[in-house]
């Protein structure tokens, strides 16, 4: 049997803008810290210091060096302008980001990672999608705090960090007021992120790999994934702490996914200890079992599958035996 749990993105197919007049009323608890942030003129300089790596490429751990700002592009294919495939109220999202509402989610083209399975490789790898400038796009987060949703959903955000940052800061002077969420695969760069701290409310990553040799052959060239990721939701934890859920809605904190693949190549029973060891056993985790194959998953047998129930269940076990028990 094959499992396929909150499968809200087509093989291959990517999402159109959407704007709706869902209404609601978003609920924040405390106020984001990006506010402070915009109110000392902090993030326009954060802004600023991460636009400093767009000359020779330093935002993800690839460190490509391309010259974005003269047109050059690197190993995500990404323009210097901020290039988004949609935005709109999301409710596949884990229940506590979704709310009445619905999570505000912003699906950033391109990618750095680049996992040969990608469900959505449309627009992470084909960089399908409409260039936005920074104005817009905070006009976009305007938009979705007005239909009511939750929370602000950037997904895949690492190579635009230099535009959203800017988008954030314009938002915050017109009123936006919604917790921000970091939707990543996990491959990030210590110092990028310390860029961030106060600008990001709820970290969202991903764990894909817990060995070099499959990170590298699946997400080709990305050999250090385990070392960044494990740095990356160090640094995260540090930042935000466990996840906080106030009144059923998160407000802060981390969540980290997990995607159960084929043959237990993701590495699961290292991820829980770590996870269990380093940041805590009350640490919130998704362990997915919507793995499918996708785009050129085809060429390579031993992910030309999904995964089966006894496949997930082992992993969660897994994590159980860890000692987690704040599963979403």
């Amino acid at each position: 049997m094959t499992l396929d749990r909150r499968d809200f993105l087509k093989c291959g197919a990517a999402l159109p803008f959407v704007f709706g007049s869902l209404k609601g009323t978003p609920m924040t608890v405390n106020e984001p810290k990006y506010l402070a942030l915009h109110r000392s003129g902090e993030l326009r300089k954060r802004a600023a210091a991460l636009a400093e790596h767009l000359s020779a490429c330093r935002l993800c751990p690839r460190e490509c060096r391309a010259d974005r700002r003269h047109g050059q592009k690197g190993r995500c294919n990404a323009p210097d302008r901020v290039r988004i495939s949609s935005a709109f109220p999301h409710f596949g999202e884990e229940e506590p980001l979704v709310g009445r509402g619905g999570s505000g989610t912003i699906f950033f083209s391109h990618c750095g990672l680049l996992c040969i399975y990608c469900q959505n490789w449309e627009i992470s790898h084909a960089g399908s999608g409409h260039l936005i400038s920074n104005r817009e796009l905070a006009a976009v987060m305007m938009r979705l705090q007005q239909q009511g949703c939750a929370n602000i959903n950037l997904v895949t955000p690492t190579h635009f960090l230099p535009g959203i940052v800017t988008a954030i800061d314009l938002a915050a002077g017109r009123g936006l007021k919604l917790p921000m969420v970091y939707n990543t695969g996990g491959y990030e760069k210590v110092d990028i992120l310390r860029l961030l701290d106060g600008v990001i409310d709820i970290y969202m990553p991903d764990y894909k790999y817990n060995d070099a040799e499959i990170a590298a052959k699946y997400s080709p060239g990305a050999a250090d994934y385990p070392q960044q990721a494990r740095a990356a939701l160090l640094e995260m934890h540090r930042q935000v702490g466990k996840l906080k859920i106030n009144a059923g809605l998160a407000v802060s904190g981390l969540l980290i996914r997990h995607l159960v693949l084929p043959g237990g190549l993701a590495g699961t029973p290292g991820f829980v200890r770590f996870v269990a060891e380093k940041l805590g056993k009350d640490t919130y985790v998704n362990i997915m079992a919507q793995y499918r194959p996708c785009h050129q998953a085809n060429q390579y047998p031993d992910i030309n599958r999904g995964i089966t129930t006894k496949e997930f269940r082992t992993a969660m076990d897994a994590a159980r035996a860890a000692g987690l028990h704040n599963f979403l």
